[in-house]
């Protein structure tokens, strides 16, 4: 199993970059970061200068979106960085959430993504796409690749992941719903005449390792999570307008958290003690992240490792982001890489 870290770009920038160093140093292979211009810094430009400053780190967002940059310019930006860097990159891409929305528009259709995700692979790669109704090749690439990593939970999502995509990312580490959505994600890949093992399933959620398991350590461990309920509790919101909180083709497990969610406010998007997520109980805090003793993070780390997850990705956004990265490399990703 391969371990990556990711970050907000909160300045400075300096800091994102010495703690994708120490993840590094540590064993993580790659560095992903968020993606959403008005709350955060560029990505791209942090990212150019982890790269510089590691040695084999894989980089990228976690997610970006088809809708804030042309795709000309995404494609543009990652073959840029493989020429200086080797191809050390991956692209992360969704429908778009906090950047879409942050900035008064809808998130993306999923036809406009499925389109996005072949043609941004394309020109990244050197080949003839076409954007807006043009064909274009970027003359200059040679040898660049990108894979592309397309985040989903709904049932259309996750067919398009394993239909188009190079790998899904699946942002919580629910062990139930990590099994029903990697089977769906695989099965749309045989449909589509695809290897499903060439899909690479990346699982993120935050990490809180504690020194035991006494109830004051595990409350403080929840508090520094609840807010990754509140952040996919955005996505569930999304799925019960499309198809119904009873409609059966999402997983209650999934659904039902939401009931007393009352709307969310981006200014605190990510960040422990968000109050929008106080509806987010512990059971679902526990369910999606890893909380505990270094042991439980090993033990559900080999359940999800046993359901075909290849990364674990730690959103290490809480008052303890050094410690996690070096517990981490100590003691989890050497039972598991």
């Amino acid at each position: 199993m391969d371990f990556g870290l990711v970050l907000q770009t909160d300045p400075p920038a300096a800091e994102v970059i010495a703690l994708m160093r120490r993840a590094e140093r540590a064993g993580f292979r790659y560095g992903w970061t968020f993606d959403s211009a008005v709350l955060w810094q560029e990505p791209f430009v942090i990212h150019s200068q982890i790269l510089a400053q590691t040695e084999t780190l894989t980089v990228g967002p976690m997610v970006t979106n088809p809708g804030t940059r042309t795709w000309e310019v995404t494609a543009s930006t990652f073959a840029t960085l493989n020429e200086m860097y080797g191809n050390r990159t991956v692209c992360g891409i969704g429908r778009g959430d906090s950047a879409m929305r942050v900035a008064g528009r809808r998130p993306n259709s999923l036809a406009r993504l499925g389109e996005a995700i072949g043609v941004i692979r394309d020109l990244a790669e050197g080949r003839e796409a076409v954007v807006d109704g043009t064909a274009m090749r970027l003359p200059w690439i040679r040898d660049s690749r990108l894979p592309v990593w397309m985040a989903a939970y709904g049932p259309k999502a996750l067919a398009l992941t394993g239909e188009r995509a190079d790998g899904f990312i699946l942002q919580l580490a629910d062990v139930f719903l990590t099994e029903w959505m990697v089977k769906a994600v695989k099965s749309a890949a045989v449909a589509a005449g695809r290897d499903p093992a060439a899909v690479t399933v990346c699982v993120a959620a935050p990490a809180y390792v504690t020194a035991d398991d006494s109830p004051a350590a595990l409350a403080h461990a929840r508090e520094q999570c609840r807010w990754f309920g509140g952040m996919v509790g955005n996505h569930v919101a999304d799925l019960v307008d499309r198809y119904g909180a009873d409609s059966g083709l999402v997983p209650a497990e999934l659904t039902a958290y939401i009931a007393k969610r009352q709307g969310y406010d981006y200014s605190h998007h990510g960040r422990s003690g968000n109050p929008d997520t106080a509806f987010v109980p512990d059971a679902i805090v526990d369910r999606f992240c890893l909380i505990g003793p270094v042991e439980a993070h090993v033990a559900k780390l080999r359940q999800l490792r046993e359901l075909g997850v290849d990364q674990f990705a730690v959103y290490d956004m809480h008052d303890a982001k050094e410690s996690v990265i070096d517990l981490y490399g100590e003691h989890v990703i050497p039972a598991l890489g």
